[in-house]
Formats: structure tokens, C-alpha cells, sequence
């Protein structure tokens, strides 16, 4: 199905300021789907949870900003220009601005975007 659900520009309700909290609870899985969440975005940069259900993914395109993957549960796959990198939870990868990459879920994963202009 991979159905991708994005919270509304400027949504961060989840997200209180100044209390403690855990990324990963922050964001559930969704059966046949890619589930975000919006932390921060403004005109700087975005900070993005996802949820992705094994199987969905993001398909190939391109950022005009570097941007950072940090897995936070599960295995996924990130393809950089055409090579892939096996994801781990508390691994991290810098998708650098303008190439292009895609986002697999091998298995149910859950990582955090951040995004910086």
C-alpha cells in the first residue's frame, strides 16, 4: 500500500518543550505504511520522526540540504546513489545535499530525520 501520512506544516503538538522525552515512543507503526511525525520545522531546517512497516519505503529522490538518518529501532536500508547501506538501530548516515537516495524498511524500523538549510 505505502501510504505516507505527514503531520501538518508546523504540527509539533507531540513535542512539548522543555520535557523529557523518548524519540521512539513518539512515533507508532501503522500496518502497510510510512508514518512521520514533525518535531521542529522552520525556515532553518525540519527535525522528522518516522515509523516505516516492513516492507514500505521512500522512494528515490533528492534534498537540496545534507541531512542526517539516525535509526532508532529495527533495520532498514538506505541507498545512497545506488549503494546500499545496511541500517541497525544506533546507526547514523549523512545523506549529502542534491543525491540521490531512497529509504527501505527490511524489516520494521523507526528513525529520526534532521534536516539543516
Amino acid at each position: 500500500m505505502n501510504e505516507f501520512r505527514m503531520a501538518p506544516k508546523n504540527e509539533n503538538k507531540s513535542f512539548p518543550k522543555a520535557e523529557k522525552f523518548q524519540l521512539a515512543e513518539k512515533v507508532e507503526y501503522a500496518e502497510g505504511s510510512v508514518v512521520s511525525k514533525i518535531i521542529i520545522r522552520n525556515d532553518k531546517g525540519n527535525i522528522t520522526l518516522f515509523a516505516f512497516d516492513k516492507g514500505e519505503f521512500l522512494s528515490e529522490h533528492t534534498a537540496p540540504f545534507d541531512a542526517i538518518v539516525q535509526v532508532l529501532d529495527g533495520i532498514g536500508e538506505v541507498v545512497i546513489d545506488g549503494k546500499p547501506f545496511a541500517m541497525n538501530t544506533g546507526d547514523s548516515i549523512i545523506m549529502p545535499a542534491n543525491v540521490p537516495h531512497a529509504v527501505n524498511a527490511t524489516e520494521k524500523f523507526k528513525m529520526l530525520l534532521t534536516m539543516i538549510k
